[in-house]
């Protein structure tokens, strides 16, 4: 019976449609008076990796092709299409893609559209204890399981992302874009004579353009908009710390040896500090540590921030605590205390040599899910259904398997004629992505929390279970291959 009702409902909105199609060409007024709104079968808010993503998901398959698609962006996007840099400058906000996400890319055919010149992958990564020097090594052992062969992520400049997506858009075509545009608001349309909207949520733009949803997507971030408009609340807490980013120069030819390239990330009593690797002699720093610490680091000469960084995978952590009182002299601490530290130079990164001009920034850390990922007619995708801490560096990623679920559910959707912005079209998204992305939310947490505690016993049984996963290769290869992939079925 309620599939019946469901078809029923689906064959109603579709000859409703069609006909006002024929009769307005895709316009619909509320009244004689009112802009009249433009209708879509998707409007998704927000230009960033995952709203993209999607868009270029479901433009691609020949099953969803069909649909009409807008897109609101509030910056330029011609700009990020064209965005470029020289050879030996890269951008601050850097991420690592898991094999399953890269492959996901590839099948849309966005892959090849990114400048893989400046795309990075690593095979191994060192994680050790900065108090106790417990560690343990990720990498891809001969004859495991993998995706992608031995490597373990891919590391790519977020514009680099952005603007390659863009350009598998404009390859496909089809969607009517709206950047430089402000949402003004987002209401309920009206009931007219040819069509009831008054359940379809109506994006106002800046500019007095109206665009009609069957479907509305927030891919819109922390703060979405189209999140508020559901009235679906967010909860989390902040962390407290900033996210200190920069862009580095190495000792040396590169990373690690010929074929082998080795992110590291040691864990810090005021947070983790990882250096990931870029294309040449360059890396990506992600340093996570108290505001009042973020905010000496950018007030730091670039030979002092230097200092501070390498010292940051060397000395014990009471000596980089003294070092974070210091207005300056960094560098002139860091050389005398080096003479007086042991350490093993394979177990830390190449020594950093520069930092690029400009590229020190930082951003405040939390951890925020939504309580539901769906509504009737609207969908939430990547950092406006959930953001994360960035230790694990899974948050694109947790974005982009959003984006294959939900293009999924939509292929589903329309395969079988049902009405794709009805919550019961929406339920195997939320069902697939709600828990695995909580699951990866609260490890993230706790081990940001574990990881925190500078003294006492904890100290000792978080350092013993860390040596114990090390030693264990079957349960390291089974957390390895949990965190290449995204967990995503095909219907």
């Amino acid at each position: 019976m309620g599939t019946l009702v469901a078809a029923r409902a689906a064959y109603v909105c579709r000859t409703c449609a069609q006909h006002f199609h024929k009769q307005l060409g895709l316009r619909r007024g509320y009244s004689s008076s009112a802009a009249q709104p433009d209708i879509y079968d998707v409007v998704c808010v927000g230009g960033g990796p995952a709203g993209l993503s999607l868009l270029t998901a479901l433009r691609s398959n020949p099953i969803t092709s069909h649909l009409r698609i807008a897109l609101v962006e509030a910056q330029d996007l011609a700009k990020m299409k064209s965005w470029k840099l020289p050879r030996d400058s890269f951008s601050n906000r850097c991420s690592s893609l898991t094999p399953s996400s890269a492959m996901f890319l590839d099948r849309i055919g966005a892959w090849k559209h990114m400048e893989r010149d400046r795309v990075q992958e690593y095979q191994e990564m060192q994680v050790w204890d900065g108090v106790t020097g417990a560690r343990i090594e990720f990498d891809w052992a001969p004859g495991s399981t993998s995706p992608a062969g031995t490597t373990i992520a891919y590391m790519i400049e977020n514009l680099n992302l952005t603007s390659g997506l863009l350009r598998r858009l404009e390859e496909l075509g089809g969607v009517s874009t709206f950047d430089n545009a402000r949402v003004e608001k987002i209401s309920y349309g009206e009931e007219t004579e040819e069509l009831d909207l008054r359940e379809w949520p109506l994006v106002h733009l800046s500019g007095g353009k109206q665009l009609a949803a069957r479907l509305l997507v927030g891919a819109d971030g922390a703060n979405s908009p189209v999140r508020t408009f559901a009235g679906i609340p967010a909860r989390g807490w902040d962390y407290g710390r900033h996210g200190v980013v920069a862009t580095l120069e190495l000792e040396g030819e590169g990373w690690g040896g010929a074929n082998t390239k080795i992110a590291y990330q040691r864990f810090l009593p005021t947070g983790p500090v990882a250096l990931l690797p870029l294309p040449g002699n360059h890396s990506t720093l992600v340093w996570s540590t108290t505001p009042s610490n973020a905010s000496l680091l950018k007030s730091l000469s670039a030979e002092d921030f230097v200092a501070m960084v390498n010292a940051a995978f060397r000395l014990t952590p009471t000596d980089l605590e003294y070092m974070h009182t210091q207005g300056s002299g960094q560098a002139d601490e860091y050389s005398w205390r080096l003479q007086h530290t042991k350490f093993d130079t394979w177990a830390v990164p190449q020594a950093v040599t520069g930092v690029q001009e400009g590229s020190i920034a930082s951003f405040p850390l939390k951890l925020r899910h939504a309580d539901t990922y769906i509504g009737e007619r609207v969908a939430l995708v990547g950092d406006a259904a959930h953001t994360i801490h960035p230790l694990a560096g899974q948050g694109l990623n947790q974005g982009q398997g959003d984006v294959q679920s939900l293009a999924n559910t939509i292929e589903y959707a329309v395969s079988h004629g049902w009405d794709i912005g009805v919550a019961m079209s929406l339920e195997p998204y939320l069902s697939e992505r709600y828990a695995a992305n909580h699951v990866l939310l609260g490890v993230c947490d706790k081990l940001h929390k574990l990881y925190s505690v500078g003294s006492g016993p904890l100290v000792h049984l978080r350092s013993a279970g860390l040596s114990a996963v090390n030693a264990l290769t079957p349960l390291k290869a089974f957390l390895m291959r949990q965190a290449a992939g995204n967990g995503i079925k095909v219907f």
